[in-house]
């Protein structure tokens, strides 16, 4: 069967992925069958053999205080403009209110009747009016009522949690008389929840903005009779031409075909220089175009343009869980009922032991029953890790779960593939050398009209520059091609030859000074092209992959940020390998190695190191990013190869990305610890003054609520990009 997803109505942190999953999993023939998305409340069961009943399913989550409906059918919903039952959206909040307003009720009435201060104070004599009663009760139920059906599935299943703390501390609080703190820690816990997930609902806004980056809507040519139509980029045929106005954002992935423009990438690569793009080049869905009109072709559709499979990624990314995260987990599932047992003790211990009052420590048990709710604990890491994931996919790094934005802040070895990673990947002429009197112009002129005709790499390479300096080709009359050697053709009637060093030996003429600047050349790397006519050699073409211009300073930057050792790993010949490394200014280099041998490589840094991130273009360097503590592809814009393989994805061709990632992982690093601390330490000195009785119910109550909110702000700052 097909995995079944469903949208989870009151999934809003790790305690409730804990109680569906001993709900659900038994079902469905184990919890590992159950993948948890809180940030957009889905479950999805995956394919597994027992056999699924839906309604079951339906109804083992309703016992368990939550609401499940069929993914397909919340989306349909969704897309529909249908904001879904009133209940469901505002059930909590109208509850909520409906408690303080009982609470205040219950005060007014004692107040009125006993006056202010015996109505406030832990010491009166009247007790409380039944009217008051009745009205604080009142506000226990309504705030309790999401939480009650919670608690209750925690007695049964033998698991306790914070729900039950809740409950049971209120239900306490009223037994032995105190009223009006019963009602008010019911209140002020539903407030809390009520606060908690508006701030989850805030980090799944900050993701959902990166699918409302693409346009509905795409005017596309009709390929039968060349009307223009405008439709749902789900219904823009695949092939088909789109066009994009200046000021408008581009539907769909594709090619361009006719125009050109310049486009702001941002919301793909992260980078806010526009670029220029003109016939043949690659254009993605949610980019915007800026000053010319084109058209393109559709090459993906909607759900499987760059833009969606970034989204889908982020999204995935939540279920695979950091360190931390699991670490905070499997903590709460323990200390919970540790917790429970501590307020046991001071409850009966001290009365049964030392002769003190029973109402008093009973009262402070119940305080540490509230102080003890996990759930400033549960909600401070994953918070931090979705805002974290959020504003390094705004920022054009994708990373592929909270596991991988945690290892950047420990790395401590960096390996670098060579082409397309530290330098371009592209050919591109490096130097003319004009020899016999000939011009650079003249060169450069000669070369391109005989490579007009060849598709070869350095000729593309060898035409750009002519292009880029405005010379003007002529093509060269009656060409031909010397296999394996180079090419020969007519310009203005005389006879000119190209070719490679091995080729420029056999037409003769090769001077001293030719031969010693060609070896030289090669030496650093370089391709050689020569160009000479029955007389003399006219001159020589260098051509090499260029290293990228901030390669070497951004290599500075890693080394500041705590990398100890940067390492390039290529299968290209030594001398290129040694020509880029002094560029480059990493501390080792090896070169002319199989794929095997990179995976060797890596292995011996992994157990010198510990930690190290291997950097490549996603495809040829699958093996060596497997073998890595993270594996960064780059360029991964466009590359489904780059996203799929791996762990972090850069989309642009920006090195600077990777000190960033650094900063920003110990950045989520830092934010996650702060929020455990701030978190245990509250509870901890607050069990402190529960034991010598300078604790009460309403700053408990107040304190854990405080926890809960500072513990979530600070998760959120992560959403502000930094550089």
């Amino acid at each position: 069967m097909n995995s079944l997803a469903y949208k989870i109505d009151g999934l809003d942190c790790a305690e409730e992925v804990a109680v569906l999953k001993r709900a659900v999993g038994p079902l469905v023939g184990g919890d590992h069958f159950l993948d948890f998305d809180v940030l957009n409340g889905k479950m999805t069961i995956q394919e597994c053999c027992a056999p699924i009943d839906a309604a079951l399913i339906r109804d083992t989550v309703s016992k368990t205080g939550m609401r499940a409906t069929p993914w397909d059918q919340y989306v349909k919903r969704t897309q529909s403009g249908q904001a879904g039952p009133f209940w469901s959206r505002h059930g909590r909040l109208c509850l909520a209110a409906l408690s303080g307003l009982c609470i205040g009720a219950g005060f007014l009435v004692h107040s009125i009747e006993h006056g202010f201060v015996d109505a406030f104070s832990h010491d009166h004599d009247h007790g409380y009016p039944l009217a008051s009663k009745i009205a604080y009760l009142g506000a226990f139920v309504a705030g309790a009522w999401f939480i009650a059906p919670k608690a209750i599935y925690s007695i049964r299943s033998l698991r306790p949690d914070m729900n039950l703390l809740m409950v049971v501390a209120a239900i306490g609080a009223m037994i032995i008389g105190e009223w009006m703190e019963a009602a008010s820690v019911a209140f002020l816990f539903a407030v809390a929840l009520l606060l908690e997930s508006w701030s989850v609902g805030r980090a799944r806004r900050a993701i959902n903005t990166l699918l409302s980056l693409s346009p509905a809507k795409a005017r596309y040519r009709c390929p039968h009779d060349g009307d223009i139509e405008e439709r749902p980029v789900a219904e823009v045929p695949f092939g088909a031409e789109v066009l994009v106005r200046p000021g408008e954002k581009v539907p769909l992935d594709g090619i361009i075909t006719t125009g050109s423009t310049t486009i702001n990438e941002a919301a793909i690569t992260g980078e806010s220089m526009p670029k220029s793009r003109s016939t043949g080049d690659e254009v993605f869905a949610g980019t915007m175009n800026q000053d010319g009109a084109f058209e393109f072709r559709v090459t993906r559709s909607s759900d499987d343009t760059t833009l969606a499979r970034i989204t889908k990624m982020v999204g995935e990314a939540q279920q695979r869980r950091a360190p931390s995260e699991q670490w905070v987990e499997t903590f709460a599932r323990y200390y919970t009922p540790a917790m429970m047992g501590l307020a046991l003790l001071i409850g009966v211990v001290p009365p049964l032991l030392f002769g003190e009052a029973w109402l008093t420590w009973i009262y402070e048990a119940l305080v540490i029953l509230v102080i003890a709710c996990p759930c400033a604990l549960v909600i401070s890491t994953p918070v931090s890790i979705v805002a974290g994931l959020t504003t390094a996919a705004r920022a054009g790094v994708l990373i592929k779960g909270g596991m991988y934005l945690e290892i950047p802040a420990r790395l401590r070895a960096i390996a670098f593939d060579k082409t397309g990673t530290m330098t371009y990947g592209r050919p591109t002429v490096q130097r003319i050398v004009p020899l016999n009197g000939h011009s650079e112009h003249e060169i450069l002129e000669r070369a391109a009209a005989l490579e007009t005709h060849s598709d070869h790499p350095l000729a593309r390479a060898i035409l750009l520059k002519a292009n880029t300096h405005g010379v003007a080709i002529n093509a060269a009359a009656e060409y031909q091609l010397v296999q394996g050697k180079g090419a020969e053709g007519l310009l203005n009637n005389r006879s000119f030859w190209i070719g490679s060093h091995r080729f420029l030996h056999e037409k003769g003429g090769e001077t001293p000074e030719c031969h010693d600047t060609a070896v030289a050349l090669e030496d650093a790397g370089h391709s050689v092209v020569a160009i000479g006519n029955d007389d003399h050699v006219c001159g020589l073409i260098s051509v090499a992959d260029s290293v990228r211009e901030n390669c070497a300073p951004l290599i500075r930057e890693m080394k500041r940020e705590g990398v100890e050792h940067v390492v390039m790993l290529t299968g290209d010949n030594k001398g290129t390998a040694q020509a880029v490394a002094l560029l480059t200014g990493v501390d080792a280099y090896s070169a002319e190695l199989l794929p095997h041998e990179k995976v060797e490589a890596i292995s011996a840094l992994v157990e010198r190191y510990g930690m190290v991130a291997m950097v490549g273009d996603g495809v040829n360097d699958a093996p060596a990013m497997a073998a890595s503590s993270v594996g960064i592809a780059m360029a991964a814009a466009g590359s489904d190869a780059a996203i799929e393989t791996a762990d972090i994805a850069l989309m642009s061709d920006d090195l600077g990305k990777i000190p960033w990632l650094i900063r920003h992982s110990r950045r989520t690093l830092r934010t996650i610890k702060q929020n455990i601390f701030f978190a245990l330490g509250l509870k901890a000195a607050f069990i402190v003054m529960a034991l010598f009785g300078m604790a009460t119910l309403w700053m408990a109550i107040a304190a854990d609520m405080g926890a809960s909110l500072l513990v979530i702000a600070n998760g959120l700052r992560l959403l502000k990009y930094r550089d």
